[in-house]
């Protein structure tokens, strides 16, 4: 029998500008091209080149690298970043990637308190995709807990499986915080599944986005099943270095994350040696 050999799956594996904060998004866009990532999430936020169209284009240039995806300002500290229009933010996120070449969207689900924007936006987000090829793929969220007490903070739900989506983000440490079955709900997410944040949690009520290995979720089994699946998103590493001691100490969790990630897509993927 020939002695199987691996083949690396065609899903691209690119660092979130958020994994580096606080540092800037400039250094996101260095220390990927310095470790390797296929490419770069924008988290767009406070920091005004995330928002800067042109700036981005001459970061992604010099660094050769390209920008897979644009995260549209969905959260609380954003809610002021591109208008305080959601759906004027999602117009704005959909121009940015289609100038600089990215294929999705990220979105949260709206909060429970923006009550127009929550009744409409499903069949928003259905037209706005309808309009476009950049897929808009809306990202699980979880309940806010604070002691034994619960807070349903998103609508029309945190568990975005439960509403109809072209495509979805399924995000690890989120499920984690939610306390929820991961593969279960990639099961449900079925082929919409179109962008995946990689990152780990302990099923603490903080959203902790640690390095994928040092929590409780299955990274390694989902990885593995997207290569199996012939999987055609993005896998985004989206971690929290906050707590870093220095940039090498920040820029070692970025490149076990990125090892992490390669290692396990490859290693469920294997075909006859010819």
């Amino acid at each position: 029998m020939a002695e199987p050999v691996v083949r690396i799956p065609d899903a691209k594996v690119a660092l979130s500008t958020a994994s580096v904060y606080p540092e800037s998004t400039a250094t996101a866009f260095e220390i990927a091209a310095r470790l390797g990532y296929d490419g770069v999430e924008v988290m767009v936020w406070t920091d005004p080149v995330s928002q800067d169209i042109e700036a981005l284009r001459r970061l992604s240039d010099y660094h050769r690298i390209p920008i897979l995806a644009v995260h549209a300002p969905c959260l609380l500290i954003t809610q002021r970043v591109w208008s305080t229009d959601p759906w004027i933010k999602l117009q704005r996120a959909r121009a940015a990637a289609e100038k600089l070449g990215a294929s999705t969207v990220v979105v949260h689900p709206p909060f429970r308190w923006q009550r127009q924007y929550s009744r409409d936006f499903v069949t928003g987000i259905w037209q706005m995709a309808n309009e476009t090829d950049v897929r808009f793929a809306v990202e699980n969220m979880y309940p806010w807990r604070y002691r034994d007490r619960e807070m349903l903070a998103y609508a029309p739900d945190w568990d975005v499986t439960k509403d109809d989506y072209r495509h979805f983000t399924i995000d690890l440490s989120h499920t984690a915080t939610a306390r929820t079955d991961a593969l279960q709900m990639i099961d449900r997410m079925s082929d919409r599944l179109g962008h995946v944040h990689l990152a780990d949690g302990s099923g603490s009520i903080k959203d902790e986005h640690l390095v994928p290995g040092r929590g409780t979720q299955p990274c390694a089994e989902l990885l593995e099943r997207l290569a199996l699946s012939g999987y055609d998103g993005h896998v985004v590493i989206e971690v929290n270095t906050r707590r870093a001691m220095s940039s090498a100490e920040r820029e070692a969790d970025l490149a076990e994350a990125l090892a992490f990630t390669r290692l396990h897509l490859a290693s469920a993927v294997r075909v006859p040696r010819t």
